[in-house]
């Protein structure tokens, strides 16, 4: 796959299509309808989009991870996708708990998590919460406090980034026509949350990697420093010549990196039995 640094492809196309469904459906949880589909047999690894975004984003991540033995779950994020969504705000807590509604549902004890950008946010507050049921994290291109955000600054590469995200939600949303309303929710969240301080940070007693695009257009290299100093044990990755857009931009690169976190998180798991 040629890069799609610019995100012109992605804007027209959108990320390669998903295959086939192993399993789909969806779950009923505190006020919301939740999307998910599985795919492939092995050790589960939870893919957890963006703000904006949908599962289908992972386009370019699940045939690889299918493909190395894994049973790979994507799900919408309330409000996000196929799945509805409530009254009530946006929260990286409550989107945890919707991720967990889906593996109880699912009768998954434990997964690796893969988040990029919210849900990155919404890995590492489930793996505080629910430890028990993280095998690991890698958490990419997102912020634990609001000080880790760099001010919004428009480019071409977000401008084309944003107008598929709003093709995709009028095509797949139950609500198709409240795209803007959507955006400001979430953008409220994103605003304020999540908001850990150092202590936080330190009780986080799974497996992480924090990855962070050369180029990032939205988050600090300082604040993704400090999240590796600051969780226990945690391994910073920088992926060059790419921004927070790596998984579409160049998916051999980050599949690679991915490939290995995932590896390596249920090599441990094994070891600690």
């Amino acid at each position: 796959m040629d890069p799609d640094d610019d995100l012109t492809r992605f804007e027209a196309h959108g990320a390669a299509p998903l295959p086939a469904a192993h399993d789909e459906g969806f779950v009923d949880h505190d006020g919301a309808r939740i999307a998910w589909s599985t795919y492939g047999a092995g050790r589960p690894v939870v893919l957890l989009h963006g703000g904006l975004g949908h599962r289908g984003n992972w386009g370019y991540q699940v045939p690889m991870l299918v493909g190395a033995g894994y049973r790979v779950i994507l799900i919408d994020s309330r409000g996000h996708g196929r799945s509805t969504r409530d009254a009530q705000p946006y929260s990286y807590e409550l989107m945890a708990s919707d991720v967990l509604a889906v593996l109880d549902t699912l009768q998954v004890r434990r997964a690796a998590f893969v988040g990029w950008s919210d849900g990155a946010c919404t890995a590492l507050v489930l793996a505080r919460r629910a430890p028990e049921r993280v095998a690991g994290v890698f958490f990419f291109a997102c912020n634990m406090d609001p000080g880790g955000a760099k001010p919004f600054v428009p480019t071409p590469v977000i401008d084309r980034c944003f107008r598929r995200h709003r093709a995709d939600y009028e095509a797949l949303s139950p609500t198709p026509a409240d795209f803007d309303a959507f955006v400001a929710a979430v953008s409220d969240m994103q605003r304020t949350q999540p908001d850990y301080r150092a202590d936080d940070l330190a009780q986080i007693g799974v497996r992480v990697v924090v990855a962070i695009g050369e180029h990032d257009e939205f988050i600090k290299q300082e604040h993704a420093d400090y999240l590796a100093w600051t969780i226990p044990d945690a391994q910073l990755i920088v992926l060059p010549d790419v921004s927070h857009f790596a998984p579409l931009q160049r998916p051999a690169l980050f599949n690679g990196v991915l490939e290995r976190f995932v590896g390596r998180a249920f090599e441990e798991e094994k070891g600690a039995r």
